[in-house]
């Protein structure tokens, strides 16, 4: 076997397409996820915890050139500055991001192992006869007699 063919059985087998599709919608449900984070659960949060916008919080390790005297006003400014910063809250975005996929992902892996275990239960034994039929074949097996 060649191994152009070698290599063409591998990608089509099931399993390999399957992996590629998973990545594809995982990687279209990170950004969902990193939206909903950034978009829709942050701003809620910073607004009760005082106005603070995680997206722009962040501690300054090295001034940039121009030192501003008063900091910096965005992480954007910062880093256009040139200046050293540890992104405290997009670490607290990624890490909510991260907790929410991976809540997902434990849904669905639990839902298929359980698809999966009642597809693999063995088909309960067949029942014995009724009380009824082995009554009516008693009552069959007298008449016999």
């Amino acid at each position: 076997m060649s191994i152009k063919q070698e290599f063409k059985d591998f990608i089509m087998r099931g399993n390999v397409v399957d992996l590629a599709v998973g990545m594809v919608v995982g990687t279209a449900f990170s950004g969902i996820v990193k939206s909903l984070v950034d978009d829709v659960i942050m701003p809620p949060i910073g607004l009760l915890i005082g106005g603070v916008d995680f997206s722009n919080l962040f501690i300054t390790l090295k001034d940039g050139v121009p030192a501003p005297a008063d900091g910096y006003a965005s992480l954007a400014a910062a880093k256009a500055a040139g200046a050293v910063t540890l992104n405290v809250g997009l670490f607290i975005n990624s890490i909510i991001s991260f907790l929410i996929i991976a809540s997902a992902i434990f849904a669905v892996v639990k839902a298929l192992s359980t698809l999966q275990s009642k597809a693999e239960a063995p088909a309960d034994a067949p029942a014995g006869p009724s009380e009824e039929v082995l009554l009516l074949r008693e009552i069959r097996d007298s008449l016999k007699k």
